[in-house]
């Protein structure tokens, strides 16, 4: 499995894998307006085999980042991929200067509160009535990055010229 930054080729894959994983999914000009247009916005995507098999969105706003969006697909889930791409997404956050990471996740999905969790995320509030689809409350949940997060010691971190390298081919 090969973890890299999201290119616009990969949108189609992306999208089966949010039409899979989401009652409301993204639509291909939401994509392609954060790839285009977004400044603050950063996606990586897993591929196995050359098919996309999930994603991570990450906005970064100085110190302060935030996972819009994670999905694995339904066919590829408990391959720790989701794991895979929330670390992969934790430390290009802290290369890109974030201090603290931030999500929102449904109240009942307590699969991914435990690899939050697991990562070192704490709860931090809750949004109620966040889902538009069934008016669910969303936990929010919070992170430090300053000392790479939870980590083990294994998480291999990006540098600067990993990403800002190949941002100007995308």
């Amino acid at each position: 499995m090969l973890i890299r930054l999201m290119k616009e080729e990969d949108i189609e894959g992306v999208l089966r894998v949010e039409h899979d994983a989401f009652s409301l999914p993204w639509t291909r000009g939401t994509f392609v307006n954060e790839l285009r247009s977004n400044q603050f916005a950063n996606y990586l995507v897993a591929e196995e085999n050359g098919q996309i098999v999930g994603y991570c969105g990450i906005w970064v706003i100085v110190d302060d980042a935030h996972i819009t969006n994670i999905a694995v697909h339904s066919s590829r889930r408990g391959r720790s991929i989701g794991e895979a791409l929330l670390r992969h997404g934790m430390s290009l956050a802290q290369t890109l200067g974030a201090k603290q990471i931030s999500l929102e996740v449904r109240v009942s999905n307590e699969t991914a509160q435990g690899l939050y969790d697991k990562l070192g995320f704490q709860p931090g509030g809750i949004r109620k009535k966040y889902y538009t689809d069934n008016l669910e409350d969303a936990l929010v949940m919070w992170a430090r990055l300053e000392d790479g997060g939870e980590g083990d010691g294994e998480d291999e971190f990006f540098s600067m010229e990993d990403y800002f390298g190949d941002r100007d081919k995308l």
